[in-house]
């Protein structure tokens, strides 16, 4: 017989996967003392763990004192099967713009303060920039970072300088408030960003930003080359690219309705 003991259990984590369970039963919202007895647990446990699952969002009130699922729940399902769509429509389109241009296409992803690359076509050269899967960048050193600072507006760009402080990377990165803001607010108006040698000297970026259909941006598409072979017509590629896979994604930009 083995000696090994099951692994612990966190008998509180466990309470509030049940709850989440029994919530997730009923179409309607549900009452305290249905959800107890539901779960086995005493209504007061029941509260108490609801109510830390409310202040994580994972779980909403109603003013009747009714329970039902939260939004940031609903957001990280969503986010399982949109992380899937988003690779498998933009790929095509990262592969041809990679034997259109010969350089590394990045698909890029907003993760707290920094982009993560989530996904690459790399072109078959000897000399190209490779971006690792997985590798993650500070917001203001990138040019997809930057445009989703200044879709943030300025406070969103004056807390991020607050928490980060700005380090430098290389000469070239913004480290002072005003120019970061001025940067990244013309990056937003003019529909894309540049990385000028900001995160690695020798390296160009230029990105744009993905919509999906609640027209919010939800990833980056970039090319990396080295600076000397970047070229200012390419941005024109990457902004119909980045249209092609948001229109694909649901978003329909918003109509100005002229009085």
């Amino acid at each position: 017989m083995s000696d090994e003991k099951p692994e612990a259990r966190i008998q509180v984590i466990d309470r509030a996967a049940t709850l989440l369970d029994v919530i997730s039963r009923y179409s309607t919202p549900v009452k305290l003392k249905v959800l107890s007895a539901d779960a086995g647990l005493h209504p007061s446990t029941a509260y108490r763990i609801l109510h830390s699952l409310i202040d994580n969002r994972f779980v909403e009130r109603s003013g009747d004192g009714t329970y039902r699922l939260g939004q940031r729940l609903l957001q990280l399902s969503n986010r399982i099967h949109s992380d899937i769509e988003l690779r498998a429509v933009a790929m095509p389109y990262m592969t041809k713009l990679r034997d259109q241009l010969g350089e590394t296409i990045n698909l890029t992803i907003r993760e707290g303060d920094a982009v993560v690359y989530y996904d690459k076509a790399t072109p078959n050269r000897m000399m190209h920039v490779n971006q690792i899967i997985g590798s993650r960048a500070p917001l203001h050193v990138t040019g997809v970072g930057k445009l989703m600072l200044g879709k943030g507006g300025e406070k969103e760009i004056e807390s991020y300088a607050q928490r980060t402080n700005l380090p430098a990377y290389t000469r070239n990165t913004f480290t002072s408030l005003p120019t970061l803001t001025n940067e990244c607010l013309a990056s937003v108006e003019r529909g894309y960003a540049l990385d000028n040698e900001e995160a690695e000297i020798g390296v160009g970026c230029i990105g744009v930003l993905i919509y999906d259909h609640t027209n919010q941006p939800v990833a980056g598409l970039s090319l990396s080359a080295p600076i000397e072979r970047r070229r200012g017509e390419w941005v024109e590629d990457l902004k119909l690219a980045g249209e092609a896979i948001s229109e694909q994604l649901g978003y329909r930009p918003l109509q100005s309705v002229e009085e």
